[in-house]
């Protein structure tokens, strides 16, 4: 019997887009990365272990080496591993609990958004402080600093510094509307910083970074404070998960 003599023309049929998407093909560096997972964990490696070579991982794992190497940059994307050129694959953390696959690919869409408007409310931000800045803020930077530099001193990556120090600007901005800008974002940004700070170096960089914008606040110097706040952000920008392909796997 035809959809038109059941009184229902195809082209009345109800839209049900979400239930109708496109079934997804699960990635087969996916499963790579669930059995080095395993491996990992039974293998009992801890940070600083090296793992197999990708060659060897693939002959037993029966995959290409190409699927190897697109769960090792998942792995990379991560801040899980470290891989030296020429040198190998390493652990960055005991075990190997990554995020999944579906995750990293919403994160990365969503993204370049967060940094955009990160540019354009932080720039500003930092520009106000310059102008607004009173004595008690400048010490809230200095202690954001201080944190930040204990946190990296003692092998962390700063992330609770950093989100203290990007707090005491806007507080030091004295804008109101500004401020509840940022607190509608805050889940976005907590994510950006911690994205930029499992970047290889970065910590060091970003500390760095802050101390230039601290010093063009301190001396009440707008144009500088938003030029190094612009330029800091531009370097949270870079990120290996903006370059990295999900569907960049060999058929």
């Amino acid at each position: 019997m035809s959809d038109e003599s059941r009184g229902l023309a195809v082209s009345e049929l109800p839209e049900a887009p979400d239930a109708l998407r496109p079934m997804a093909r699960q990635r087969l560096y996916e499963q790579v990365l669930e059995r080095l997972r395993e491996y990992v964990a039974t293998a009992g490696l801890r940070a600083g272990d090296k793992l197999p070579a990708e060659r060897e991982l693939a002959q037993r794992l029966g995959v290409s080496r190409a699927s190897v190497k697109q769960a090792i940059v998942v792995l990379e994307v991560q801040g899980a591993v470290e891989a030296r050129h020429g040198g190998g694959t390493y652990l960055v953390r005991d075990g190997l609990e990554v995020e999944p696959v579906d995750a990293l690919v919403e994160r990365r869409r969503r993204l370049p958004d967060v940094l955009e408007a990160r540019e354009a409310l932080e720039t500003k931000l930092a520009e106000l402080a310059a102008e607004r800045r009173t004595g008690e803020d400048l010490d809230a930077l200095e202690a954001a600093l201080d944190h930040m530099r204990e946190e990296i001193a003692a092998g962390g990556r700063g992330v609770e510094g950093d989100r203290r120090f990007h707090a005491a600007v806007t507080a030091a901005a004295h804008s109101a509307l500004l401020a509840e800008f940022m607190r509608s974002i805050a889940d976005q940004i907590t994510e950006s910083r911690t994205e930029s700070l499992r970047q290889p170096g970065r910590p060091n960089r970003s500390l760095s970074q802050h101390q230039s914008i601290f010093d063009a606040i301190s001396r009440g110097d707008p144009r500088r404070a938003a030029a190094a706040m612009r330029r800091h952000l531009r370097t949270v920008a870079k990120v290996r998960l903006l370059s990295w392909n999900p569907d960049d796997e060999p058929a």
